[in-house]
């Protein structure tokens, strides 16, 4: 049966406390626009699934729900733990949001200071935040960088610096808006080896999708509110007439 069919045909592995499980999620914008419409979705550990949809489907808007920016109508839990007004500070330790602008996340003098920010503000020790640090741009790439200022660096490397920010707090679920948008050949390359090669479960929204077909297994689409598939990315970009009504190109 062709995906644009029906509106699942991917089923998560059974697993005990979800990274991410999302139940029945509305919301409108304040001028009235219905922005999400009953939307569900479940992640487990290891899952990396790709978000894709045309502009205005609602993914950035359930993205931004995710760590608790946007308030809907719902229920959404992060490893099992309801996010509530009162446990917000908790959810987002446990969800790194990157934006797809980098600038929007880097405003410290040095990178340092940027990837130090959260863990700071966690009450850690001097010594954890260091250690968290370190780890945060080990794992970017980046630790020769720690010194450098952050408005000096090309835009590869603000987003990496981006993603450690958010490593830095230690995250169980990692959201990432257009990642690869704005870079060029090597950085984009660079970034996909990144993101391959990160053990933490992951939701990226995206139009690149050549990406997709590389790097996700399975894939969720978007479309004026509502998850209208979510399957194997092969299966989902071998449905050549889901693509087209939903915006979509085949890599």
């Amino acid at each position: 049966m062709p995906v644009s069919h029906i509106t699942s045909t991917y089923h998560a592995p059974e697993c005990e406390g979800d990274v991410l499980r999302v139940r029945d999620l509305f919301f409108t914008y304040p001028d009235g626009h219905d922005a999400l419409h009953g939307v569900s979705l479940k992640l487990c550990g290891g899952d990396k699934a790709a978000l894709v949809g045309p502009n205005g489907a609602g993914k950035s808007t359930l993205m931004l729900h995710l760590n608790g920016i946007l308030h809907g109508r719902g229920e959404i839990e992060i490893g099992g733990r309801k996010l509530t007004r009162e446990n917000l500070p908790e959810i987002r330790s446990m969800v790194g949001l990157v934006f797809q602008n980098p600038d929007d996340q880097l405003f410290s003098p040095t990178v340092f200071e940027d990837v130090a920010f959260g863990p700071l503000h966690m009450g850690l020790t001097e010594a954890d935040v260091r250690a968290r640090v370190a780890s945060a741009l080990e794992a970017v790439r980046m630790t020769a960088y720690k010194d450098r200022l952050s408005h000096h660096l090309s835009v590869g490397e603000k987003k990496r610096i981006a993603i450690a920010t958010v490593l830095s707090m230690n995250p169980s679920l990692l959201i990432l808006d257009e990642p690869s948008a704005g870079l060029d050949p090597r950085a984009r390359r660079s970034l996909i080896n990144l993101l391959r090669e990160l053990p933490i479960s992951m939701l990226v929204s995206t139009h690149d999708m050549a990406m997709v077909k590389e790097l996700f297994p399975r894939t969720v689409v978007m479309d004026e509110g509502r998850i209208v598939a979510d399957a194997l990315t092969l299966d989902i970009l071998a449905d050549e007439d889901l693509l087209l009504v939903h915006g979509l190109e085949k890599p």
